[in-house]
């Protein structure tokens, strides 16, 4: 038995053209079972709507939000007793300073460091959720908007474990006819509570939810050496998805997170998906402030930009080129 499976061996013959066809079949096979770090999508390129002027010495952007039609991007003053919003159409860069229909001016003196934006329709109205970077009853505060006039409608206080508690970025991931459930951060750590759909004053008590893994994150392939250098922002949420902007100097990076609703422990970013600028135009400052998904599926995003330091002219609205949300 031996000696006859030896034989057919020896007598098989492989001509050059089954060799490669064998050669080939293998290849294939083996490059099907390793991960394709060069197939991984990677978007570097952008493309500018509009620039953000410095309406009330606002030269710092911040927030940023996208409805259907406009994205809505924040600027504060240096000690953040004014902020203004400025609204951008997508379709054609036209961008104006929003009034406070309050007061008639066109700035606030309540929104802190207004670092992130989430806009919501309730009951047929429009409003929009600025975290202001505080902690106690003006923590959170709701705007109503008709067409470019804000007019404040409400503000909170988010509590974790009993204390009041500042957060960095806020998202509604879900609403139904009695509450919105909203997606709160705090640095890497993100957190989840529940307001009243119509409230505009009350407590929001918030439990800690997941947190996100930035050190072996990948980025083109590769993990960032100074990661932890980098700072963090606001966030975007789109498809059970989280997009988050990190800056280091004129550096800006994007990870994305998915499957947001079931997440918890320390989750991992999506390694086929990533975006980076590293900007040689504002090589003192290329700083993503806020992401959202609009217009196309586009992600769209807002930036403080500077050539060199003291620099104020180049804030701006852009997305990603090519890249189109699933």
């Amino acid at each position: 038995m031996k000696n006859r499976f030896t034989s057919r061996i020896e007598t098989t013959t492989l001509t050059p053209k089954k060799r490669l066809t064998l050669f080939t079949a293998f290849f294939l096979s083996l490059a099907m079972m390793l991960p394709s770090i060069a197939s991984a999508a990677y978007y570097n390129t952008y493309t500018t709507v509009a620039t953000l002027n410095n309406a009330n010495s606002g030269y710092s952007a911040q927030g940023f939000a996208v409805g259907s039609t406009y994205t809505y991007s924040a600027k504060v003053n240096n000690d953040n007793t004014k902020a203004v919003i400025y609204r951008t159409n997508m379709s054609n860069g036209t961008t104006s300073l929003m009034t406070n229909g309050d007061n008639g001016t066109t700035y606030a003196t309540y929104l802190g460091h207004a670092n992130d934006l989430m806009l919501s329709t309730i009951n047929g109205e429009l409003y929009m959720f600025v975290i202001t970077m505080n902690a106690g009853s003006m923590s959170l505060v709701k705007l109503k908007y008709v067409s470019n006039t804000y007019y404040k409608v409400g503000n909170y206080t988010i509590k974790y474990n009993g204390v009041d508690k500042a957060m960095s970025g806020v998202k509604i991931t879900s609403k139904d006819a009695n509450n919105i459930n909203f997606l709160f951060k705090s640095g890497r750590t993100f957190f989840r509570g529940t307001l009243p759909l119509t409230a505009n004053s009350g407590t929001i008590n918030v439990t800690n939810s997941f947190n996100i893994d930035i050190v072996n994150a990948l980025v083109n392939g590769s993990t960032i050496p100074n990661i932890t250098s980098y700072v963090f922002q606001g966030f975007g949420y789109h498809n059970n998805t989280i997009y988050v902007p990190m800056t280091y100097k004129n550096v800006s990076i994007v990870l994305v997170y998915r499957n947001i609703p079931t997440a918890s422990g320390t989750i991992t970013s999506d390694s086929n998906l990533s975006f980076r600028i590293t900007s040689a135009a504002y090589p003192d400052l290329f700083e993503i402030e806020g992401v959202g998904i609009a217009h196309g599926d586009k992600l769209w995003f807002n930036t403080n930009r500077r050539t060199a330091p003291g620099d104020t002219l180049h804030d701006g609205v852009h997305y990603f080129n090519d890249y189109s949300a699933l």
